[in-house]
């Protein structure tokens, strides 16, 4: 009670100095303790704890030690918990630091599967315990084995290192019978166990081989709907080519390269080879799992090398490099349709005179489960020529193997009949002397089927299965089956007759460990290993020689034409087609004017001839004949009417076209010599011969015929002079016209009456006495016709003899009439053409007395017919002119088109019209890129497949 009557004063005191005590908590021991006493003297100091009642000071006491005491119960805990802190950390550290042995619970069976091994173990000890075993028996034996291994270790210790692989083979068959007798009681009972071992070791083997078949079908069926899922996902993006695929077009771009590098031959490839009929085009179908050669019964087949590249897909189909045909190798019609092509490319590749041909024929193969190899398929070794072969074949097939095989890197699938002796095979000798080593051959040994039944020694083929027969060396030995005798045998027939030939054979049931040296699906399985192993060995070395031959012709290019791009012959074809077509721009640029004026030309020199000799000389005789102007109107309208409908046309089209042909080639040169310095000369046979071949073939539009011919008869039929200025064109047209005709006319008479006196006496010239005679004519002929100026053309038969009779009296030599007849032509032709100058000449100043009687007066008849003639060239010219601007040019221009697209698909021409270092080069080293670049694409796949 005294407690509780003073707790009110003792928390009054605390209450009030509870700052000081909160101040107390946050400093250290010393400082506490320090305020402590300080607190004690207030507490002395202060009356309400002066308190007399030593019972009171008891309580004090003890609710003091009682409030140390719980402190150091914090102190006891902090403690605890922070070593379990510690103490935990080190254990993780040291757990951590172990190493790590949960692959242990791999091994190392658990609890019940350990409770069930005790169990087993249990039940096979209480097993052995019944059995009832003679330990002596068991000593005798082991005895006596003993003793004959002391005798006999030694021998054979010392023969192992005298003799070779043969004799050591031959001291194990000796001792195996004494091993056999000795550690056997009978040796009757072993054979026959170990037969029936044999025959359970094939049948287990056959038994797994078939349930992996089953397998890989099954296998085939999910991997070909796994790809038919990804084509349906890859349609809208670009396809990813296969590995093999790659390689296939590597070789093929290699195939094509020609240099003098022949770096294609080093990259690998299977080179099937074999006698005539000895079955090596059944193995490549077997491995192809279809049948697409041609089969011939003891013919040959192949005649040129066939390379088939076989790659996976969700589909059997077969394909052509140069094809976008696709054959569908599980349907029969198309399997024939395939076969009959590969007979027909080969004889096509086959030139005349020849049985063989060098052309590679490449074809893909793709199906599901198919091993990825490229195969080369080349014609069988032959003995003997026979009738309908070319002389040389023998040799040339031996050099095409021979070429094929000697690629360091090619595998050699060496196919031997295993029907015939082997000592008939030719190809095994010449695969010796090229692969003496036999580092990269495959020996196939087909028809073992019947080889079973004609040998009358089995050993033969295990011997060559074991290497032991042939002097030649290989990687691996085989023995396949690939057909029972008819051609129409499918595939899967073959297979199954093949499984169960091998199963029940006779010749190989004695053979241990030779399973897997039998069947196709082996042999395809080793080869294609084999393969994608070279190619892997080989594939950087290719790589490397092409860098070394990239940059020798790199460096060529830089010394030998450095001012120019490196354009090959597609580049400079296209290049020369844009400066072709520029030139049909550059013509239709052509004025106006030029190209009347050329035409205009053209026109009058293409119908001179037809108008003064058939149209205006025949009018200006009839009207000497008949003394009547009427007549040459009316002669002149009914030749120039027949004329324009008949050929005047056609002949004017021709014309126009001899002008746009002329003008084109015209404008072409002029160009190239401006730009002569600018342009490429290897260019300019090419543009050339394109320009003439497209003007050839370039003709003028028929439906322009008809148009101009009604055009030129109405223009013809007009004659009326309306202008002084066309008054003055048609008689300046008419006097330059006589004037060309009038000395044309001198020059043929005076080459036919020989030199004047002045060109006698000043020049020294003479005449002939043809020409002397002919002068003679001329100066009769010349009297004649000033006695009688408008004499007609026409000479009479009483005047010809009085002129011959004039001639003989002054020379006193008679004169043919038909030398004066010709005379007489040329000499009139002169006086007629003088006569119609001065005539001419005296009407230039006449147009206005002409207008004046409206054309009546018939004097004016030959300008009129000229005027006519000016008007129908100039209203033709314009037509032409047009026609030429408006579609001839157009026509031209798809007609240029036309030549360069054929030309761009001929590689001939290209080759024959672009030649050349600087051409042949630049192909060479974009070959030489493309291959490097393909060879860099496949080696960076192939090491991702890794």
């Amino acid at each position: 009670m005294e407690i509780l009557a003073c707790r009110r004063p003792v928390l009054v005191s605390i209450l009030k100095n509870r700052k000081l005590i909160k101040r107390c908590n946050t400093y250290s021991h010393t400082q506490q303790r320090s305020i402590s006493n300080i607190m004690l003297r207030r507490m002395d100091r202060n009356p309400i704890f002066k308190i007399n009642n030593p019972q009171l000071s008891r309580h004090f006491a003890m609710m003091r030690v009682l409030s140390s005491v719980l402190k150091l119960r914090y102190l006891v805990i902090g403690s605890a918990v922070g070593g379990g802190v510690s103490v935990s950390k080190k254990y993780q550290e040291w757990k951590d630091s172990l190493p790590d042995l949960s692959w242990l619970d791999d091994i190392f069976p658990n609890n019940n599967v350990a409770n069930t091994i005790q169990t087993s173990l249990k039940s096979i000890m209480d097993t052995m315990q019944e059995i009832d075993f003679d330990s002596s028996k068991s000593n005798e034996k082991l005895g006596k084995l003993k003793v004959w291994l002391d005798s006999h270790i030694d021998q054979a210790f010392k023969a192992a290192e005298i003799t070779e692989s043969d004799d050591q083979s031959k001291i194990v068959e000796d001792i195996s019978p004494i091993v056999t007798k000795a550690a056997t009681p009978d040796s009757k009972d072993y054979k026959q166990k170990l037969e029936m071992s044999q025959q359970e070791l094939i049948e287990i083997q056959l038994k797994y081989q078939k349930e992996l078949e089953k397998l890989e079908k099954e296998n085939k069926e999910l991997r070909k709907i796994l790809l038919l899922a990804k084509n349906h996902k890859m349609n809208m993006r670009k396809v990813k080519k296969s590995l093999i695929d790659m390689y296939s077009e590597l070789l093929d771009e290699l195939n094509d390269y020609d240099s003098n590098y022949q770096t294609q031959d080093h990259l690998p490839r299977v080179i099937v080879i074999g006698d005539q009929s000895s079955g090596k085009t059944s193995v490549l179908e077997m491995i192809a799992q279809a049948r697409i050669f041609p089969r011939g019964a003891g013919e040959m087949m192949t005649r040129a090398p066939v390379k088939v590249t076989l790659s996976e897909g969700p589909y059997h189909v077969a394909q052509f490099k140069d094809s976008a045909r696709e054959f569908d190798l599980t349907k029969e019609s198309e399997l024939a349709e395939l076969r009959k092509e590969v007979e027909v490319r080969m004889k096509n590749t086959v030139s005349r005179g020849n049985s063989v041909s060098n052309e590679v024929i490449s074809m893909t193969v793709r199906g599901p489960g198919l091993q990825r190899m490229v195969l080369v398929d080349l014609p069988g070794i032959i003995s003997s020529v026979t009738q309908g072969m070319a002389p040389d074949t023998r040799e040339c097939i031996r050099q095409m193997t021979t070429a094929h095989m000697s690629n360091p890197n090619a595998i050699i699938l060496c196919v031997q009949d295993g029907s015939v002796d082997a000592e008939r095979s030719n190809v095994t000798d010449l695969v010796s002397q090229i692969d003496p080593q036999g580092r990269r051959t495959i020996l196939v040994l087909t028809k073992v089927d019947l080889a079973e039944k004609n040998m009358a020694n089995a050993d033969r083929v295990n011997k060559i299965l074991s290497g032991s027969l042939f002097p030649m060396k290989a990687l691996g030995y085989f023995a396949v089956i690939t057909g029972k005798g008819s051609q129409n045998d499918s595939i899967d027939s073959i297979k199954e007759y093949e499984e169960k030939f091998f199963r029940n054979s006779k010749l190989f049931r004695d053979s241990i460990g030779i399973s897997s040296q039998l069947t196709t699906r082996n042999l395809s399985m080793a080869v294609s290993d084999c393969f994608w192993k070279m190619v892997r060995e080989t594939v950087e070395q290719q790589a490397d020689s092409f860098k070394a031959t990239r940059y020798n012709l790199e460096t060529e290019w830089k010394n030998n034409f450095p001012r120019y791009l490196e354009l090959d012959r597609d580049e400079l074809f296209e290049k020369a087609r844009g400066e072709v077509l520029n030139e049909v721009v550059n013509l239709s640029l052509v004025s106006v004017k030029d190209w009347e004026e050329k035409l205009n030309a053209e026109l009058w020199n293409g119908i001179s001839h037809y108008i003064i000799e058939n149209v205006y000389l025949p009018a200006g005789y009839s009207v000497n004949q008949t003394n009547s102007t009427a007549s040459f109107n009316t002669m002149v309208d009914i030749k120039l009417k027949q004329w324009a409908e008949e050929q005047l046309p056609r002949k004017s089209i021709n014309i126009g076209w001899v002008v746009l042909k002329d003008m084109f080639k015209t404008m072409f040169e002029e160009n190239q010599n401006q730009k002569l310095q600018a342009s490429d000369e290897i260019l300019e046979t090419l543009k050339t011969a394109v320009i003439d071949e497209a003007l050839t073939r370039h003709s003028w539009e028929d439906k322009a015929l008809e148009m101009l011919r009604v055009i030129q008869l109405n223009t013809l039929e007009d004659r009326c002079i309306k202008d002084k200025h066309n008054w003055d064109q048609a008689a300046q047209f008419l006097t330059s016209t006589l004037e060309h005709n009038l000395k044309v006319t001198d020059d043929l008479l005076k080459e036919m009456a020989g030199p004047s006196n002045y060109e006698k006496w000043f020049y020294w010239q003479s005449s002939t006495a043809e020409q002397t005679k002919r002068n003679n004519i001329k100066y009769e002929l010349e009297n004649l016709l000033r006695s009688n100026p408008n004499h007609s053309n026409l000479l009479s038969k009483d005047e010809q003899i009085t002129i011959s009779n004039n001639l003989k009296q002054k020379n006193g030599t008679p004169y043919e009439l038909d030398d004066i007849w010709q005379t007489w032509y040329l000499v009139y032709r002169r006086h007629y053409f003088k006569t119609a100058l001065e005539n001419a000449q005296n009407i230039k100043k006449q147009f206005y007395h002409y207008q004046e009687t409206n054309g009546v007066q018939n004097e004016y008849y030959d300008i009129e017919m000229f005027w006519r003639i000016t008007r129908m060239i100039k209203v033709t010219a314009n037509v032409l002119r047009q026609q030429i601007t408006n579609r001839e040019l157009r026509r031209l221009h798809k007609e240029l088109k036309e030549v360069l697209d054929e030309y761009s698909q001929n590689n001939e021409i290209k080759c024959k019209l672009l030649t050349g270092r600087r051409v042949t080069l630049v192909e060479e080293l974009n070959k030489v890129k493309q291959i490097q670049e393909k060879l860099e694409d496949f080696i960076q796949a192939l090491n991702k497949e890794k």
